[in-house]
């Protein structure tokens, strides 16, 4: 499992995510990120919003929940194995 580490804008925090999968749906990029390689951790999903000429990926916490439900779908049919509950 890949780990990649977030800064988050406003607090300056940074936190490493496992990533479990990665998608792409209408042309956007969605990331499933977990913070612990535990069965029944947290996951986040994360939408990425960068501009092309950035060297770092900017990414975002998808929380309108028509979005959400709809990347979950694609996550778990990915995974086969893992149940997402929002």
């Amino acid at each position: 499992m890949e780990k990649i580490k977030f800064t988050f804008e406003d607090t300056d925090e940074t936190v490493d995510f496992y990533v479990l999968e990665q998608t792409k749906i209408n042309g956007c990029s969605y990331i499933l990120v977990t913070d612990s390689e535990e069965d029944d951790a947290q996951c986040l999903i994360l939408k990425e919003n960068s501009v092309t000429d950035d060297k770092d990926s900017i990414y975002d916490i998808v929380e309108d929940d028509t979005e959400l439900l709809a990347v979950s779908k694609v996550f778990e049919e990915l995974l086969e194995d893992v149940d997402i509950e929002l």
